[in-house]
Formats: structure tokens, sequence, C-alpha cells
């Protein structure tokens, strides 16, 4: 299991996955996003991204949001190692601070990140946080967290190190007989038929 930026190729997944999760897709920008990905596999297990603000002074802001992590990959530290690498990218590009508008507050606690009354975000997201109360749900709060200060518990690098090659509820067997492409395998004969 790894986490990397998104590509081109991600952007119909990312939006499907978004949509069908709930999750806020405002200013949407494929290039802003991470992906966990099954090295075994390929397959994507989670996403997120960081989303820059300018305060009115000309300050720039950045939020992580739109963290989201597929059912059947949940409990393996997908969503915890989505939310590092989006930490450390906002380190790399020299924020000291990230904050986060979420409902799942709990969540994000564990790894350092401490609530803010309304009263304490910056402008725009307190903007964003009413329209997060509108659209999302009514029990979103504002966290924030200082890059230096973030920490991950080691069972949950346990389990991302350890996800299961495939999501839990993928079958490694392919299901199709060949009556679900119109075939009848008593009548049918094929072009390479070896005579066995």
């Amino acid at each position: 299991m790894y986490v990397r930026d998104a590509k081109n190729r991600d952007e119909a997944w990312l939006l499907d996955e978004i949509e069908r999760m709930g999750l806020d897709d405002a200013a949407f920008r494929s290039r802003d996003y991470v992906i966990a990905v099954d090295e075994k596999s390929s397959e994507r297990a989670g996403f997120g991204r960081l989303r820059i603000h300018k305060t009115a002074d000309g300050d720039e802001l950045i939020e992580l949001t739109g963290i989201g992590v597929l059912p059947s990959w949940r409990g393996h530290g997908v969503g915890a190692h989505v939310v590092e690498r989006l930490v450390d990218t906002a380190a790399a590009d020299g924020f000291e601070t990230v904050y986060v508008l979420t409902d799942q507050a709990d969540y994000l606690t564990q790894f350092g990140f401490t609530p803010l009354d309304d009263d304490d975000l910056p402008d725009p997201l307190r903007e964003r946080l009413a329209t997060k109360r509108e659209t999302v749900d009514e029990d979103v709060v504002g966290l924030r967290i200082d890059v230096d200060e973030f920490v991950m518990a080691d069972r949950l690098r346990d389990a991302f190190k350890n996800a299961p090659a495939e999501a839990d509820d993928v079958e490694s067997e392919s299901t199709e007989s060949p009556e679900d492409f119109g075939i009848d395998p008593e009548t049918a004969t094929y072009k390479y038929d070896t005579g066995r």
C-alpha cells in the first residue's frame, strides 16, 4: 500500500467516489488530490486533498478536505496515511498550520488536530464552515494542527503496511460463466479447439 499524487486518469474515479460518499467537491481539481493505492492489485483505496485559501490581507492558508476511504478498505490505516501525506505536503509547501472542517473530529484528533471555536477560524474557513454545515452536516467543526505536531499510532502504520492484497469484499476469482456472454457451452465450437 502506498499514497501517490492523483493523475489525470484518476479524475473520473475521484468524482464518482466523491459523489458516492457525499463529500465536498467545491473547487474540484484532481491535481490537488492524493490517492492510496494497493501495490499488488493497483486498486485505489482512498483519497484526500489540500485546498489553498487566500485571506483578506493576501496571506495563504491550507485546508485538508475531501478525505474518503472506500468501505472495503476501512480499518487498514488508509485514511491515516492519506492525512499524513497531505500534512507532509503542506509542510513541504511552506505551511506551518493545516486546517480541516469535518464532522469526524474524533478521527482527526488522534493525529494531534485540535478543535477550534468558530470565531478562531480564519475568515475564508468561517465562510466555508457555514456552507459545509448547510450542505454536508450541521455537526461540522473546525480543527487545526501545526505540521510538526502530527503523530500516527504504530497500529495504524502496521495496519497500512499489512493491508490485504485485495479489499475485503473483492472476489479474487471471476464468477462469470460462458452463459453470461450468451454462449452455450454444450453446443459451442471454438476456433482454437485442441480436441482435448
